[in-house]
């Protein structure tokens, strides 16, 4: 065992001794040390109960023979950090958190991991961490957060945020509003539409990396507590039969994941985290592969924000295990990869049931006849850009329209709330990218005030940011190169006529070769915005978003 290193023989005797500090049994330091590493944090709804959910972990490895420790990381609530600087650093942590976890794992010599997060970097932190480490590892997130409802309706984070454009607009009163943002967000879990969070949950269990049910059982279920246990239990079959991430995070996992989240219409930022966690897992996974995913994959399900159900409808409807079923019905999954069931994907699936067509459609009856995301590639996004299709109102699939240029997010929150902008426009924010943000801020305020405006149907949001899980509309984000890499977007003036083509993948300035050529020469060299802390270090380290925004080598 990994751990014989810091308990085995005479020589290790200093360290038992401070194993027994912490109230160690000598039973308990000659079985297993299995990792359980918490994202608890008091600040995060999605990560309030993680403590519970940890507990249940540990009892589950105690079960099993297994001796647990309790560790902790950090975590960024998005939609706290939204529309202000700390947006920053909510990205950026997906490194600190990768980080995190491979320096607390290798200094303790832990034999097993089971990771316990639930939001947005946090889940594809400890994933990329877990495949740099490669020991045996299971993912049990904390489940999603219950819609919020005032009378019939259904609400949910993205709710409060389209609100407020609806208040801007004169569309709705303040005392509306207020009863809005009492009622959406009803409890622990994270947010419950297929926002980012959810939709990486979901994933991983596509992936292989969590048990069947991590995606989709709320926060609040007692089935949530015995799925941690079971997580807990299972770690320890993992370590006995040494199956390790390596083994699961394949070429044809991370094929199945892709098409899983082509089906689910999930957020755009998957395609930036699963990229990332292919990265650190060495297996070669482009953007063109993500379109070929998209091009044969049905959309089988139309969650929040593209539709009216929640995640716990989904739950109720047979969950991320239906899904696969009806994708491996059509031939379109890897059956033969391995899971942290121990079993194949396809073996896990035998007893999975053929989709209602309430929440999940029969994959011969889909929403869409390709997948909810897309990757756009052109002038302006040589290295790629990527919009959530299955969010786009049809009359917007293609446009072409005039550029209103923006520097900042904050420029184009001010400029939208003063409706300062007109029908047709495509609304450029540029510096917003990883290295010039720095670290690509999610952009929900601008891209929920157009929609609570009634505008989401009617104009194009471009950015080298990032753009919600819980975006509605033409928003088309993640533009690679970005500005502050030379990018075509840093030359984009207003007026400039922008060409969008989400069915032919295609996103195009309409500018002559030799104009575009003379701005190109007159760029300014770039300055960074951040000149100290971790921000600084994070801009000079960080790749373009079509490569998942990963440090470089």
């Amino acid at each position: 065992m990994r751990s014989d290193v810091v308990k085995k023989g005479p020589e290790r005797a200093p360290h038992r001794s401070l194993l027994y500090a912490l109230g160690l049994t000598t039973h308990e330091i000659e079985q297993p040390f299995v990792g359980v590493i918490n994202a608890y944090s008091e600040i995060i709804p999605g990560h309030i109960h993680l403590r519970q959910v940890a507990e249940a972990v540990k009892a589950g490895v105690r079960m099993a023979g297994g001796t647990p420790f309790e560790v902790n990381t950090i975590g960024v609530c998005d939609g706290i950090a939204m529309n202000h600087s700390g947006m920053k650093f909510s990205l950026a942590s997906r490194e600190l958190i990768a980080d995190s976890v491979e320096v607390v794992v290798q200094a303790h010599a832990f034999d097993a991991l089971v990771l316990t997060p639930s939001c947005d970097k946090i889940v594809p932190g400890m994933l990329m961490a877990a495949a740099r480490l490669n020991i045996p590892t299971i993912m049990v997130s904390g489940g999603p957060m219950m819609a919020g409802r005032i009378g019939e309706e259904a609400l949910d984070l993205g709710s409060v945020f389209q609100s407020v454009g609806a208040v801007a607009q004169g569309g709705m009163d303040e005392a509306e509003l207020y009863a809005i943002e009492r009622a959406a967000c009803p409890g622990c879990g994270s947010c419950a539409g297929m926002f980012t969070a959810n939709t990486m949950c979901c994933l991983s269990e596509a992936l292989g990396m969590s048990l069947p049910g991590n995606g989709t059982i709320p926060a609040v279920y007692a089935a949530r507590l015995a799925l941690a246990k079971k997580a807990g239990m299972q770690i320890m079959r993992l370590l006995e039969e040494d199956i390790k991430p390596l083994d699961i995070i394949t070429a044809a996992a991370l094929k199945n994941a892709f098409t899983a989240d082509m089906a689910l219409g999930g957020s755009t930022n998957s395609v930036l985290h699963l990229l990332a966690i292919a990265h650190e897992a060495g297996v070669k996974f482009s953007l063109t592969q993500v379109n070929e995913c998209n091009a044969r994959t049905p959309q089988l399900c139309k969650l929040s924000p593209a539709g009216a159900h929640h995640i716990e409808d989904l739950h109720l409807d047979g969950g991320i295990p239906v899904v696969m079923r009806e994708l491996a019905e059509l031939g379109l999954l890897e059956m033969d990869a391995l899971t942290v069931t121990g079993e194949t994907m396809g073996g896990n699936l035998k007893q999975a049931p053929r989709a209602s067509g309430r929440v999940i459609r029969l994959g011969e009856s889909p929403y869409a006849p390709t997948g909810g995301l897309v990757v756009l590639f052109g002038n302006l996004a040589p290295g790629g850009a990527v919009v959530k299709r299955s969010a786009v109102a049809p009359e917007m699939l293609e446009h072409r329209g005039p550029a209103r240029v923006f520097e900042s997010e904050e420029e184009a929150t001010d400029a939208l709330m003063k409706g300062d902008f007109s029908v047709g426009d495509v609304l450029v924010i540029r510096n917003e990218g990883p290295k010039g943000g720095p670290g690509m801020r999610e952009m929900l305020t601008p891209t929920s005030l157009v929609t609570g405006m009634g505008m989401d149907d009617k104009v194009v949001l471009l950015t080298d940011g990032r753009f919600s899980g819980a975006t509605r509309g033409s928003a088309i984000g993640h533009i690679s190169p970005e500005a502050a890499e030379g990018g075509l977007l840093a030359i984009v003036r207003d007026g400039d006529i922008v060409h969008v083509d989400i069915p032919r993948g295609t996103l195009d300035l309409e500018v002559p070769a030799e104009e575009i050529e003379r701005r190109q020469s007159e760029l300014p060299p770039w300055e960074p915005r951040v000149r100290s802390g971790y921000l600084k270090r994070y801009a000079s380290l960080v790749t373009s978003a079509g490569t998942g925004a990963v440090f470089r080598d």
